[in-house]
């Protein structure tokens, strides 16, 4: 193991590079701001080291996607941006992604750039940014629960090709109780009402499998904690970011997990890495 000195912060920290896995490491990265945390991003890849990355709310437009700096860490990128807002990107680590589909189908009037789907090593990846739908009832919840009824049409769609696909990202959404701190505090709040709970089991009922659940069937684990009120330091989080693997993928995982500790770095995003680390693929 070798270590390395994080960038950003007052004095140099010291963080331990991890040696490679066997087998494909598939990440999802909800950054929050990709070029004000392009420091945040290059570490954590060089440290975890992932073969496949998506990440979420670039909030950049397309023609200001760091394409260069990621390029020199090894990793070639497909991406989605959108001025100030959403956008989505999907990374390969020493070979180009193949765009398959630039938007979820299903509304050609949607200009939110929240779906973006490739070909990358062996494996079909949707990369999604699903709408956070707040305040419930309105509507942005209604824009949330029919862009999950799209959703839910396509990745069937998806299984029907009989192809190892996964779909990966920020859901925005709890599915449990045990993902997320006070289940009592948030009742009524999009990312915990009943229909996106409901919406989210559709989707495994397909016959999806949620790779960290899947690992870790009875651990309370958090991907996502706010800015506000000290969420952090309290561990007040919520599991929001999830890897949903096809029924021919199911039984080559490995291991899964969250990097949690990359949120508690200097200009770090809310959200905390999530990967799953899977052996012996069948071909795409």
């Amino acid at each position: 193991m070798k270590a390395i000195a994080a960038t950003g912060s007052p004095e140099p920290v010291t963080v331990a590079v991890r040696q490679r896995s066997p087998g494909l490491k598939v990440a999802t990265f909800n950054v929050n701001g990709i070029n004000g945390r392009l420091s945040v991003l290059l570490l954590w890849l060089k440290q975890a080291q992932p073969d496949i990355v998506c990440l979420q709310e670039l909030k950049a437009p397309q023609y200001k996607f760091p394409v260069a700096a990621l390029r020199a860490a090894g990793y070639e990128a497909v991406w989605h941006g959108q001025s100030r807002w959403n956008g989505v990107a999907i990374l390969s680590r020493g070979s180009e992604p193949i765009e398959i589909r630039r938007g979820l189908p299903g509304n050609v009037e949607d200009e939110h750039s929240r779906y973006i789907e490739a070909a990358v090593k062996g494996v079909l990846i949707g990369c999604l940014y699903l709408p956070n739908g707040n305040p419930a009832s309105g509507p942005k919840f209604d824009y949330k629960l029919r862009w999950f009824r799209r959703l839910i049409g396509h990745a069937s769609t998806l299984l029907a090709t009989g192809a190892p696909v996964m779909l990966v990202g920020d859901f925005n959404v709890m599915p449990t109780e045990l993902d997320v701190y006070k289940p009592e505090r948030w009742i009524d709040d999009a990312l915990f009402r009943p229909e996106v709970r409901s919406a989210y089991q559709q989707l495994l009922d397909q016959g999806w499998t949620d790779a960290i659940r899947t690992c870790h069937p009875g651990e309370r684990i958090y991907t996502f904690w706010d800015y506000l009120r000290n969420a952090w330091g309290r561990d007040a989080g919520l599991r929001l970011d999830h890897l949903l693997l096809s029924p021919t993928l199911k039984d080559h995982i490995v291991a899964a997990g969250v990097d949690r500790e990359v949120r508690g770095w200097d200009r770090a995003s809310d959200h905390a890495p999530a990967w799953v680390i899977l052996s012996h693929l069948p071909s795409l």
